[in-house]
């Protein structure tokens, strides 16, 4: 298979609309808190020229070292993640003490734990394939491990990303021949888990009462999807043009990171909703045409994995901003500001080229 020119294309188009977004979205903060409107689309655009050129040399190395490597990749992102919560050492944002601190930048280890964990589940779907019916053998080791990663990234707190990371590997497991009841007891499980992290922190709590009805407290908990629905619903058709969101005027927090959607939305109404919805589609769509289409199993799960991470992070993002699901702090891929989301979802479609590459 030659060069996927549509997949290559749509992302181009997509990443480069995202920093064009951002500008609009954070050109107001970004004059508030910094005194300089582009503080925030510099940033951007030049990981996005580092991740282009980026993805471009990593579809050029043949996908099958990361077989090797996939041990020491996992290995070092699990040290980062040790030491990120190390006061000192990890920085502090938003409440999630989730970065490294270089200069102005911040670096997400668990954005890169994602991807390297995909390339070492692979790595051991590839070589247990006959046991994934065996609970003990086959599945427990890359539950257990899964869960260790998840817990590291718990303590941050960042329950998003650990979630799309958890969600990442089920359905990884489940294209590995897991039998499907084994998914819905981990499911009840994870229902159980998940109202158990709720009562821990209060703070979740007040996330799903807000969901649940966001106007009992408009000034509080409610207050990020309420301004986020006002962004969306006076779209229309065209929507309000372009640098013309009202929301973005101090009214919706961080409109240039989860959120960025409710001001596309409101820039650019249904018609802009639907170009977005069509560039992700076919990114989407390839990247599973390429995992149906690849003979090396390796390559079959390393493609899976990325697309689906891909989709799931994306209809999660979506489902925060129209009100489905409560705020987890989750990003759009592509769209929302954020140098390490960004470079590894670029260095993940540049490894989804090389093994388009490589089929026959």
């Amino acid at each position: 298979m030659k060069f996927d020119k549509k997949l290559f294309f749509s992302i181009l188009i997509i990443s480069i609309f995202g920093v064009i977004m951002i500008y609009s979205a954070s050109y107001i903060w970004a004059e508030y808190k910094y005194n300089d409107p582009f503080k925030y689309v510099k940033n951007q655009g030049l990981f996005l020229i580092i991740g282009i050129f980026m993805m471009l040399f990593i579809s050029k190395i043949d996908y099958k070292k990361y077989y090797d490597k996939a041990n020491i990749l996992l290995l070092g992102c699990m040290l980062l993640l040790v030491l990120v919560l190390i006061p000192g050492v990890g920085t502090v944002r938003n409440g999630s003490r989730s970065w490294f601190g270089i200069g102005s930048f911040g670096i997400q280890p668990s954005e890169f734990t994602k991807l390297a964990l995909i390339i070492f589940t692979s790595k051991y779907l590839t070589r247990n394939e006959t046991l994934m019916k065996n609970f003990k053998k086959g599945i427990l080791p890359i539950l257990g491990l899964t869960l260790f990663i998840f817990g590291l990234i718990m303590l941050q707190p960042d329950f998003g990303t650990g979630s799309i990371l958890v969600m990442s590997i089920m359905g990884l497991l489940y294209v590995g021949g897991v039998d499907f009841k084994f998914f819905l007891k981990i499911g009840i499980l994870g229902v159980g888990g998940i109202v158990g992290l709720i009562v821990a922190a209060p703070y979740r709590l007040a996330r799903i009462l807000s969901y649940l009805n966001p106007w009992s407290d408009p000034l509080g908990s409610g207050f990020q999807i309420i301004q986020s629905l006002y962004a969306i619903g006076p779209g229309g058709l065209f929507g309000m043009g372009f640098l013309n969101s009202r929301q973005k005027h101090f009214y919706l927090p961080e409109p240039q990171t989860d959120f960025i959607f409710s001001i596309i939305s409101e820039e650019f109404g249904f018609l802009g909703i639907l170009i977005i919805s069509i560039l992700f589609l076919t990114i989407i769509y390839r990247g599973f045409y390429i995992s149906r289409h690849t003979d090396d199993l390796f390559g079959k799960y390393i493609a899976f994995g990325i697309t689906f991470q891909l989709a799931f992070q994306t209809v999660m993002n979506l489902m925060v901003v129209t009100g489905i699901i409560p705020v987890t702090g989750v990003t759009l891929p592509f769209l929302s500001y954020g140098g390490s989301s960004l470079l590894i979802t670029l260095f993940g479609m540049g490894i989804l080229l090389n093994i388009s590459r490589n089929n026959k």
